[in-house]
């Protein structure tokens, strides 16, 4: 009988992606702080939507960009996130099944609208994000697909997620399900003013819930109060069994036990839309791990993916990663079906 339980599952914000290109002058008008996601409400949300100029509507949502990389890389994935049974719900919805994820979770029937992102994105390929949750909010344990979870090998839990009420619930039951199973557990820390409105909660996740981090520089600093990446690194360390932090040009570090793996960045032509970098470092990292791939050369599959993603608008791949992973890595990274 073949195997249909996941590689990965993910837990997150079910987004719809609204991407536009700005400059700094709207930024400015708008109030924002560059490279940082905002939260923000239904009136807000058609306000800005006004002020903005035409963009393209994708669907997104950070840890859905990921498990969708996973499902690109050739890897079993499923989803778990709460859309409206809407016009933008269903958009989400067929999105990401007709990517290859397997996502079941029950839409809403009432209550605010589908979740939507705002992604600006301007000349030097940063992107500052004003998200507005709607329906992601109504995400909790009843949401958490047990059986799912206890079958895969790595349910991916997602920062960004964290600021509802319910979804802290649901973060600790989703761990303890793939704990009781022998399984592992997966938290992007999403985005320094994130980990800033829940450092404490995040603490006790990464060093009690957690088997695998995923920060970048600023996040991991932003986490243990430090402006030194070295004395961010060294607290990490034994708080979760792995941690892969990115840094951007310089690549990432990746942290377990007394090793550390310093890897380069992958090689890009031009950096366009860095939207999703972070997202599918995590696919490429995970997709390795799962397949039993030591850790620089998952670490080499997560920069792969982000720098497919970084050299084009928007956070899903263009190309097919298997390939480029084979051509770049060696036919015998991705498995064959």
């Amino acid at each position: 009988m073949a195997d249909n339980s996941a590689h990965v599952a993910g837990i997150g914000n079910a987004i719809v992606d609204v991407l536009v290109h700005a400059d700094d002058l709207l930024l400015h008008k708008l109030g924002l702080t560059k490279g940082v996601m905002t939260l923000i409400d239904a009136a807000q949300a058609e306000a800005i939507y006004a002020q903005l100029p035409p963009g393209i509507e994708c669907s997104g949502g950070s840890a859905a960009n990921t498990i969708v990389g996973v499902a690109a890389l050739g890897g079993r994935a499923a989803y778990m996130g709460k859309v409206k049974d809407d016009q933008l719900g269903q958009v989400f919805r067929h999105d990401i099944r007709n990517a290859g994820v397997t996502f079941d979770t029950k839409p809403a029937t009432d209550g605010t609208s589908t979740a939507r992102c705002f992604v600006l994105v301007t000349p030097d390929a940063q992107r500052t994000m004003l998200t507005y949750l709607g329906s992601c909010v109504e995400f909790g344990p009843a949401d958490v697909d047990a059986a799912v979870v206890a079958k895969a090998a790595v349910t991916y839990l997602e920062g960004y997620l964290y600021d509802p009420p319910l979804a802290k619930e649901a973060f600790l039951l989703a761990a303890a399900t793939a704990h009781d199973a022998g399984k592992q557990v997966s938290l992007s820390l999403s985005d320094p003013f994130c980990v800033d409105r829940h450092r404490a909660a995040f603490l006790d996740l990464v060093s009690g819930h957690v088997d695998i981090l995923f920060a970048n520089e600023a996040e991991l600093c932003s986490l243990y109060r430090t402006e030194s990446f070295d004395d961010a690194i060294r607290q990490v360390r034994g708080h979760c069994r792995i941690a892969a932090v990115t840094r951007g040009e310089l690549g990432s570090v990746v942290i377990a036990d007394e090793d550390i793996h310093v890897i380069g960045a992958d090689a890009v032509e031009a950096v366009i839309d860095t939207t999703g970098a972070g997202d599918l470092y995590a696919a490429g990292f995970l997709y390795g791990l799962t397949h039993d791939r030591d850790l620089p050369t998952c670490a080499m599959l997560g920069g792969l993916a982000a720098g497919e993603i970084i050299s084009h608008f928007g956070a899903r791949p263009e190309r097919p990663l298997k390939d480029l992973a084979r051509a770049k890595l060696g036919s015998h990274i991705i498995e064959t079906v």
